[in-house]
């Protein structure tokens, strides 16, 4: 099994999932109707032994709390990380209201993420079936976050984080809004999958976290909660409060995503970098 199986399963599966697509018995309204949720994926692979996946446990990255591959996994050699870009029609249909999400948004949020667990358990079966153990963090009985526990003394986090190993593995760099920038943009999910297979590493490339952004400050002015500012960034507060107003409007969905449209790293990185 190598990196290209790997890959065009992946791309089969998003393809032909029913489950990509908007059926009539759970669309929100007729207008979506058969919209396709995501784009083919990509893919970035890095070593566990990666020494970035070790300083995730300093306090001024993630914290001690952060899982490293091998507590998840003691004989892992790989962490899979991927990305899924929303379709045009997600996106453009969350560029036509600019203060509230829209139903193509709202079900890019949360059908797409049903999908992509689902993506992300196919391919472990895959692994599996082939002799390799893995492990997928964010469905894993051992994963937390308490971005919605505000008597924690650790706020907003959890112990993986899907944008930092997709930094690490190679996919991208962080902007403003704390989204990943990838090739593809910043518009969509991310996904990992931590593994017993060894593939070679692919190559950062890039040095800065946020080598990617161009600050242009385009997702400052987006934000309906004026939570993102070009000084200190996104204030997770502020965007869990605007985000549990839309869960009030739109229940059980909820979304925004205002800072990943009509942006320049939309569906790029905005700045001329040598992808490879």
């Amino acid at each position: 099994m190598d990196k290209q199986y790997l890959i065009e399963t992946a791309e089969d599966f998003v393809e032909h999932s029913q489950d990509n697509y908007i059926t009539k018995e759970i669309a929100i309204s007729e207008s979506v109707i058969g919209m396709k949720i995501f784009d083919a994926p990509i893919f970035a692979f890095g070593s566990v032994d990666d020494e970035h996946f070790t300083l995730l446990k300093q306090p001024s990255a993630i914290g001690k709390h952060f899982m490293h591959p091998k507590e998840w996994l003691p004989q892992s050699k790989t962490v899979i990380s991927f990305f899924l870009p929303f379709s045009e029609a997600v996106k453009k249909g969350n560029r036509r209201n600019m203060s509230w999400p829209t139903e193509e948004w709202l079900h890019g949020r949360i059908e797409g993420q049903s999908l992509l667990n689902k993506l992300c358990i196919h391919l472990k079966s895959e692994l599996t079936n082939a002799g390799y153990n893995s492990v997928v963090p964010s469905i894993d009985e051992r994963f937390w976050s308490n971005a919605n526990n505000p008597n924690h003394e650790e706020k907003f986090t959890s112990n993986w984080s899907e944008r930092h190993a997709a930094f690490i593995c190679g996919l991208g760099t962080f902007g403003l809004s704390k989204g990943l920038i990838t090739h593809k943009g910043i518009s969509g999910r991310f996904g990992s999958i931590i593994t017993e297979l060894y593939l070679s590493s692919d190559k950062r490339e890039y040095e800065n976290i946020y080598e990617y952004c161009s600050m242009c400050g385009k997702c400052v002015k987006n934000c309906p909660a004026n939570a993102i500012s070009i000084k200190d960034g996104k204030n997770h507060i502020i965007c869990s409060k605007f985000l549990d107003k839309t869960m009030e409007k739109h229940k059980p969905r909820y979304g925004c995503g205002k800072c990943q449209i009509d942006v320049p790293c939309e569906s790029r990185i905005p700045k001329q970098h040598d992808i490879k």
